[in-house]
């Protein structure tokens, strides 16, 4: 998560618990960074106006004015995206139609180049379309922190280097060019990405991904249609935000 997401959510944690307090030890575990940084976003924080303020005593932490009004449309391009997912899985559920046209008017009010990044990102989140019988349990998504580290590199464009292991266990580790993430038969996801170690496109089951690091250097501009070539493109639909 970069900073800029870390804020909006550190307030709006804040606010859910309102008005409780939180120790800077207790958010720095959420988030998985030091209480070091917690305090100096926090402190980022009050000087942009954010009323927060630190209740002392030995169950004290920070705490945020509950009244205090933020931006209605704070939506990251991630969280825009992660609520589109979830009404594609949802199928023609009851009030369906309202929600997606509720997400429609929340991605058009979102400042220019978040809704760009938003709509950007949801074109490489595509789902498979299951059969009935198939069943739709969600499937492990492999390590901790593995779906994080393909959706900031996908949001940032950033090569991944993976540890993979394939259908026998065997390890190898590869730099990656994320393309797709794809949400599958069987309750599974992959990553579909251009592969430097194979110089092509390949699928990677994410219960396999054995370790992922987003690294600083950014992806070629690679066209979106060349990441289809293992994927059925009549079983797949894309995320749509508008």
């Amino acid at each position: 998560m970069n900073r800029t997401d870390r804020l909006y959510a550190l307030v709006e944690d804040l606010r859910a618990i309102a008005p409780r307090c939180r120790s800077a030890r207790e958010i720095a575990r959420r988030f998985e960074v030091s209480v070091r940084t917690i305090e100096r976003d926090i402190a980022a924080l009050q000087e942009s106006g954010v009323p927060i303020y630190a209740e002392p005593g030995r169950k004290g932490g920070y705490a945020i004015d509950k009244k205090m009004s933020l931006p209605p449309l704070n939506f990251t391009p991630a969280e825009a995206v992660a609520i589109a997912v979830a009404l594609s899985q949802a199928g023609d559920q009851p009030f369906g139609r309202q929600a997606r046209s509720a997400l429609r008017k929340v991605v058009a009010a979102m400042p220019g180049p978040e809704g760009d990044l938003a709509r950007e990102l949801a074109r490489r989140v595509q789902l498979v379309r299951s059969p009935p019988e198939q069943g739709g349990e969600i499937q492990p998504l492999g390590a901790e922190g593995i779906s994080r580290a393909i959706e900031e590199a996908l949001l940032r464009r950033r090569v991944l280097r993976l540890e993979y292991a394939d259908a026998k266990g065997a390890l190898t580790s590869r730099d990656v060019e994320p393309g797709v993430f794809l949400g599958g038969r069987g309750g599974f996801w992959y990553l579909v990405a251009w592969c430097r170690l194979r110089d092509d496109v390949r699928v990677f089951r994410l219960d396999r991904i054995a370790a992922a690091i987003v690294t600083g250097e950014r992806c070629p501009d690679r066209p979106l249609e060349g990441f289809a070539t293992e994927v059925p493109e009549m079983a797949v639909h894309g995320t749509l935000l508008d």
